[in-house]
C-alpha cells in the first residue's frame, strides 16, 4: 500500500536550532518575562499612586499594562522562534522576530545618543546619567542583540526572503512610536496623562 501524505496545520522547521541559540532563545523570554514582573509589581504596589504624577496614576496603569503585553508577546516570540516546531506561519514570525531586534535596538540606540548628549553638555548635564541608567540601556543592547541573533538564525532555518526582514525592521519605528508618542497622547487628551 502506498501511504497517503496528510497535510498538517502547522509548517515544520527544516532544522532545529542549534543548542547556543536555543539557550539565547530562552534567556532573551526570561528577560521579557522578568522585566514585565517589574511592571506588575509596580501596579501592585500602586507605586504611582502617591508623588508628583499621582493624578496621573489611571495613565500610568494604562501604560504599564500595555508594556507587560508588550513584553509578553516578546517573550512568546523569542521561545516560538526556537521551537521544534513552530506554531504560526514562518513569515509572520519572521516580521515579529525582526520587528522585536528592530523595536529594541532603535530604543537602545535613541538611549545611547541621549546619553552621549548629556555627557556633552548638549541635552541636561553629565550628571543625570547614573550607573542604573547605564546598566537599563546595557540590559536594552544585549536584548536587541539576542533578538538579533534569533532572527538570523530563524530566517536562514526557514529560507525566508529578505523582504520579511525589512517589513519588520520598518516595523519597528512605527510600533515604538505609537507605544512612546500617540498612545500618551490619546491618555493626556483623556486627562489620564500630562500633557507633553
Amino acid at each position: 500500500m502506498s501511504s497517503i501524505a496528510v497535510p498538517t496545520d502547522r509548517p515544520r522547521a527544516p532544522a532545529r536550532p542549534g543548542t547556543g541559540v536555543t539557550a539565547i532563545g530562552w534567556l532573551v523570554a526570561l528577560c521579557c518575562i522578568a522585566f514585565a514582573v517589574v511592571n506588575v509589581v509596580f501596579e501592585m504596589t500602586d507605586r504611582f499612586a502617591d508623588g508628583p504624577y499621582a493624578e496621573y496614576a489611571s495613565g500610568i496603569t494604562v501604560m504599564n499594562w500595555l508594556v507587560v503585553g508588550l513584553k509578553a508577546v516578546g517573550a512568546a516570540v523569542a521561545l516560538l522562534s526556537v521551537a521544534r516546531r513552530p506554531w504560526i506561519r514562518p513569515s509572520l514570525l519572521g516580521v515579529l522576530v525582526w520587528g522585536a531586534f528592530a523595536m529594541l535596538g532603535v530604543y537602545a540606540a535613541g538611549s545611547v545618543v541621549q546619553a552621549v548628549g548629556m555627557a556633552s553638555g548638549l541635552a541636561g548635564s553629565a550628571d543625570q546619567i547614573t550607573m542604573a541608567g547605564v546598566a537599563y540601556v546595557l540590559f536594552f543592547l544585549v536584548l536587541a542583540s539576542g533578538y538579533g541573533v534569533l532572527a538570523i538564525s530563524y530566517s536562514r532555518r526557514f529560507g525566508l526572503s529578505k523582504g520579511v526582514a525589512v517589513l519588520g525592521v520598518l516595523g519597528a519605528p512605527v510600533m515604538l512610536g505609537l507605544i512612546l508618542l500617540a498612545i500618551p497622547m490619546v491618555l493626556a487628551a483623556l486627562g489620564l496623562m500630562p500633557s507633553p
